[in-house]
């Protein structure tokens, strides 16, 4: 565990493994040990590189308003900062960080080994929304009217694991007690949170544009794993056409319907993101 300071924020970094670099990103107010059961699967294949994003984990408050550039650009400072700048590396995205880590491969061709989208969020229309200073604004009086209130530590805690309940096919939230509260009984969590969810649609809208700019780097092997219930009817059934487009439309990457198992896969079906990274 360790701390990296880009852009006047402190990282929170953990680096196990060896061999190949592979980055692993985590979800709208997810941490650094969501990742904790694919970790013993990548370690001795890999080096393992996981981090908290302003406002996320352990990292420092966020300063500046998330974009799609900038959190490539955030991948590639960290690995220079840890003296992994050099090789490619392979970039793993859960939920929102899916956009961050499709950003980085077309803003860093040279630097990618591979691509893994982990029911990464997909907005096939999104548009810039007006006023995002106007966003950011809201989002930090929220976040303060709330922690005046007593919020983060009277709900957050219970709040994330009633939230990770919902978004896992079976099962609760593994994490440890304390680190729960460590992190989510803190403003700082709360507020990254409001942030990044105020700017959801903006960075949606940046990487549309990126795709029309910057190609994915070619022969780069692209994984789209998708959470199914394993009957694919209903929602999940139209999730899962939406997830088979987006391979089509990142040049036939390669599709997988990952049954059983929700939103949050890593703790779900850890072996099937294991499986994806370590193909690449």
């Amino acid at each position: 565990m360790t701390f990296v300071r880009i852009g006047g924020v402190p990282h929170h970094v953990v680096v196990e493994g060896s061999g190949p670099v592979c980055v692993l990103s985590a979800g709208l107010a997810m941490s650094w040990f969501d990742w904790d059961p694919v970790v013993p699967l990548l370690a001795p294949h890999r080096t393992v590189v996981r981090f908290d994003r302003p406002g996320h984990g352990l990292s420092g408050p966020a300063v500046v308003r998330p974009s799609a550039a900038g959190e490539a650009h955030r991948i590639a400072r960290l690995l220079e900062a840890l003296g992994l700048g050099g090789p490619p590396a392979t970039v793993v995205g859960h939920s929102v960080a899916g956009f961050h880590a499709e950003a980085f491969a077309r803003l860093h061709p040279a630097r990618t080994a591979g691509l893994v989208l982990v029911d990464a969020s997909i907005e096939e229309d999104a548009t810039v929304p007006a006023a995002p200073a106007v966003r950011t604004a809201v989002a930090h009086g929220i976040g303060t009217a709330l922690t005046a209130a007593g919020a983060p530590a009277a709900v957050g805690p219970a709040l994330r694991r009633a939230l990770v309940r919902l978004s896992r096919e079976r099962g609760g939230d593994p994490a440890p007690a304390a680190l729960v509260r460590r992190c989510y009984g803190t403003s700082r969590v709360l507020r990254g949170a409001l942030l990044e969810n105020a700017h959801y649609r903006t960075v949606a809208a940046e990487l549309l544009a990126l795709r029309a700019r910057f190609p994915l780097p070619h022969g780069v092997p692209v994984t789209v794993l998708a959470a199914s219930d394993g009957r694919g009817r209903g929602s999940t059934g139209r999730w899962l056409e939406r997830q088979r487009a987006l391979a089509g439309e990142l040049g036939d990457a390669r599709f997988e319907a990952v049954a059983p198992s929700g939103h949050l896969m890593m703790l779900d079906r850890p072996d099937a993101v294991a499986r994806a990274v370590l193909k690449h």
